[in-house]
């Protein structure tokens, strides 16, 4: 009877989706459980032949952005409801300074709908959903204790601080516990991950580390950058020094040590999980936003091996966050280069193609 199901589950037009439940959730699983808490392999050893697209296929354009206005996408959420909720930065240092950032979501059908306006100079980086649906967003606004920190959106749409942060301070990634109590946010210029109650709060450093800190002679200092609670453990990636690190959560809510997952990753900017179980990782490469590295998109296994699936002749320019929802990939591009093609771009996940990749 199993082998009569496992060839049923491989045949018809779902075959991809029952792959992913019945083998990758359970193969990969038992890969993590061995893999993801030892440093990973040097950069050398990390990297491996390129699957050329067979990992990620169909990438199509699904919105394109006016950079010159402040459109550059920065994060995305995936929502149940197959809408996305992204971050737009706002006017950057080639641009005019006359627009403000925005938080946007965009519908299944391609409806636009601005849930928050920022003020000119500030930034709105990354955000994240609660359990409950809540919006959580972070403002970056240099020099303003009044405005900097994290927001939620009200149940009539309006934004409330839940989080003040220091005015030399630099939120960006966010993450909700599994408890749906504690909210995280990465500061990408003091090496710090803040905690906070979800309904707010005084933010406290939960965490600050070397390994969190930008490197100050880079024409971008940006030190930690995304986030996301995952298995137990804060997932964090550096964007300087081009590391993912992995930091269990204890019972009693304190950090763990911090374990190299992956380097060698210059610009590792914002990444998501394949699946809730799942240890696989697709990380966004920013590298044209600073000139330092490749931009492209990786899939990074538990053992800290990883592979290109998307570069920039597939479109890419200046991605920034990657999101996962079933077998669709959604990834940012700010469009940075010239032409300046800022974008929100989706992509096909190949299943079998990726659980092969995982045996190299």
């Amino acid at each position: 009877m199993q082998q009569q199901r496992q060839h049923t589950a491989r045949r018809g037009a779902s075959s991809a989706r029952r792959f992913l439940k019945r083998n990758v959730g359970i193969a990969l699983a038992v890969t993590a459980t061995a893999g993801v808490l030892v440093s990973a392999p040097s950069a050398s050893a990390g990297t491996g032949p390129s699957y050329s697209g067979s990992v990620v296929t169909d990438v199509r354009t699904a919105a394109k952005f006016d950079y010159a206005t402040g459109e550059i996408p920065e994060n995305i959420t995936a929502n149940p409801d197959g809408s996305v909720t992204l971050s737009l930065l706002g006017s950057c240092a080639v641009c005019e300074r006359t627009h403000g950032p925005q938080l946007m979501r965009l519908s299944p059908s391609g409806e636009r709908t601005v849930l928050v306006t920022g003020q000119v100079g500030e930034a709105i980086s990354g955000n994240t959903r609660g359990s409950d649906g809540t919006v959580y967003y972070a403002l970056w606004a240099p020099g303003n204790a009044a405005r900097n920190g994290v927001y939620k959106l009200l149940a009539d749409g309006s934004p409330e601080r839940v989080a003040a942060l220091p005015a030399d301070s630099g939120p960006n990634g966010l993450a909700i516990d599994a408890a749906g109590r504690t909210l995280y946010i990465a500061d990408s210029l003091k090496g710090t991950i803040w905690s906070v109650p979800v309904a707010g709060g005084a933010a406290t450093p939960w965490l600050t580390d070397a390994a969190l800190a930008p490197v100050p002679t880079e024409a971008l200092p940006i030190g930690a950058n995304g986030l996301r609670f995952h298995n137990g453990a804060l997932w964090v990636s550096n964007f300087n020094k081009g590391t993912l690190l992995r930091v269990p959560v204890t019972p009693a809510g304190a950090p763990g040590p911090i374990r190299q997952v992956a380097a060698g990753l210059p610009n590792i900017d914002d990444f998501s999980f394949l699946t809730p179980r799942s240890d696989v990782v697709f990380a966004a490469q920013n590298g044209s936003s600073s000139q330092n590295g490749p931009d492209r998109v990786v899939v990074v296994y538990p053992n800290g091996t990883y592979k290109p699936v998307l570069t920039s002749t597939d479109g890419l320019a200046s991605p920034s966050a990657t999101a996962v929802r079933g077998d669709r990939l959604y990834i940012t591009d700010g469009g940075v280069p010239e032409p300046h093609d800022a974008k929100l771009q989706t992509a096909r996940i190949n299943f079998p193609a990726l659980l092969a990749g995982a045996a190299h």
